[in-house]
């Protein structure tokens, strides 16, 4: 007897027949025009305090207009190869693969000043800087995957309290750049100033509500736009620097010399690189929520390797270590863009900015009001998604409003007062003075007090049920037996 070979059928087997699933919205690829004007959306909102570092560390050390372009210019180049690396990501090794911009972290500006100072001030300290830097970069590398491992020690709780100071201690960053950076000037807190940014605002708001589509997604580019416009007859627009700017420069590794290598200053540089991954976790985690894609430890590992890698590049190329930029997490949530091809067409255009001057300059030629209204939008945003984070948090029967209240006074006095601890210690300036380091310090430490260690605490809070937010995925409240 004769047996015929059985069909196969396609509808179990046949790759041509079998629908393959949507990509995750994450990892769709917009068509080229738009996907160009979003990743320009993104430069927009995040040039100001991408540049803000350098130009905060530079003045304060003295440094002459050409160096502080070099350290614009080398800023510029990593945080976009690390935003690249960050959104494409590098086999199982780099990336967190979310539409998350690598900026220079606002925490190590007071330690690297310090430090400067410390060690024969101006150009004459920075070898000590970077020295530091490139070692906590090292240090980063190495402790990234346990740094991850450990992440539950960084509940709603915790994860909250950091998102919402660093977006409530960046507003005074852009207050500077609306209302000018010395109360005594004569143009300090100008109306028209004031009256320019709030234009922006109200223009976000008016597109974003009435809007539809591609447009309602480009507000704050679009309100920018405008703003920059109506800034022309006030004079705010300076374009003199771009005739005179290079069309190709990079500033040479060790521009300043050697590195050097001090205990003092590289332990100051690795307490900054903890504080970094707790910001950048909490950024990461907030992204992963807005995205709806679950944030697995591995994911988180390669993203915080990603910062690591960023200080050793900032070592070698006269840099600033980056942290995942918190206005760039607000335009996420706010525009409801979740590709994170956008992102890495942002990370392009700026290794572009970094190689070529005179696009930067065109860029840095946008009047501060214009950038500071629309960047207050985006911290606040920022602020408001740690508060949505915050409400996972049980309160009842426990003691965790008198955490959040506690570090929030304490983060935030050195927001509202920055010369408060002047008179303590150089080493204690160089943790206390960070908002976002007080901030991390302090929640952290009062979340293992009372919800990890005593059996009383055990028994007081009780883990609420289980949900799919990747927050909690990440970071349980239920504490550690």
């Amino acid at each position: 007897m004769r047996f015929s070979r059985p069909s196969r059928k396609p509808d179990l087997g046949d790759a041509d027949t079998v629908p393959k699933p949507p990509p995750h919205p994450v990892d769709e690829v917009p068509p080229p025009p738009r996907l160009a004007l979003l990743g320009l959306q993104h430069l927009a909102i995040m040039y100001a305090g991408a540049v803000a570092v350098p130009l905060l560390v530079g003045g304060a050390l003295k440094l002459s207009t050409h160096t502080i372009g070099l350290l614009v210019n080398a800023d510029l180049l990593v945080s976009g190869i690390v935003t690249v690396i960050q959104a494409v990501g590098i086999g199982k090794i780099l990336g967190v693969r979310l539409p998350v911009v690598a900026g220079a972290t606002f925490t190590v500006v007071s330690p690297m000043i310090l430090i400067a100072q410390e060690f024969g001030g101006g150009e004459a300290g920075l070898p000590t800087v970077y020295g530091a830097i490139l070692v906590s970069g090292v240090f980063g590398l190495l402790i990234a995957r346990f740094f991850a491992t450990v992440v539950r020690f960084f509940p709603p709780l915790v994860s909250g309290c950091v998102i919402c100071v660093i977006g409530l201690s960046l507003i005074g960053a852009d207050a500077g750049l609306i209302a000018g950076d010395d109360p005594k000037s004569a143009d300090y807190g100008q109306i028209s100033h004031i009256a320019l940014a709030g234009l922006v605002i109200a223009l976000i708001v008016v597109i974003h509500r009435f809007a539809r589509g591609l447009i309602s997604q480009l507000a704050v580019l679009i309100s920018m736009a405008i703003g920059t416009l109506v800034a022309v007859p006030m004079h705010l627009v300076d374009m003199s620097n771009v005739g005179s700017s290079a069309w190709f420069g990079i500033s040479k590794p060790f521009l300043f010399g050697a590195p050097e290598f001090h205990i003092g200053a590289i332990i100051s540089m690795c307490v900054v690189m903890l504080v970094t991954f707790t910001e950048s976790t909490a950024d990461m985690v907030a992204v992963a929520e807005m995205v709806d894609k679950e944030l697995e430890p591995a994911d988180l590992s390669r993203g915080l390797a990603a910062d690591g890698l960023s200080a050793v590049l900032a070592g070698f190329m006269n840099s600033f270590p980056d942290t995942a930029f918190a206005e760039n997490v607000g335009l996420v949530g706010l525009t409801g863009v979740r590709s994170r091809w956008v992102v890495a067409a942002c990370g392009g255009m700026l290794v572009a900015l970094g190689l070529v001057p005179k696009v930067g300059s065109v860029v840095a030629a946008l009047p501060g009001p214009v950038v500071g209204g629309a960047a207050t939008v985006m911290f606040a945003m920022v602020t408001a998604v740690g508060l949505r984070v915050l409400h996972k948090v049980q309160f009842e029967g426990t003691n965790n409003m008198l955490i959040i209240a506690v570090t929030l006074s304490v983060a935030l006095l050195p927001a509202v007062a920055p010369n408060i601890y002047t008179k303590f210690p150089t080493n204690f300036q160089m943790i206390a003075s960070s908002p976002i380091t007080s901030a991390v310090i302090v929640v952290f430490v009062l979340n293992l007090v009372f919800n990890h260690w005593g059996a009383g605490t055990r028994r007081e809070v009780t883990a609420p049920p289980h949900t799919d937010s990747p927050a909690d995925d990440i970071g349980s409240r239920r504490p550690v037996e």
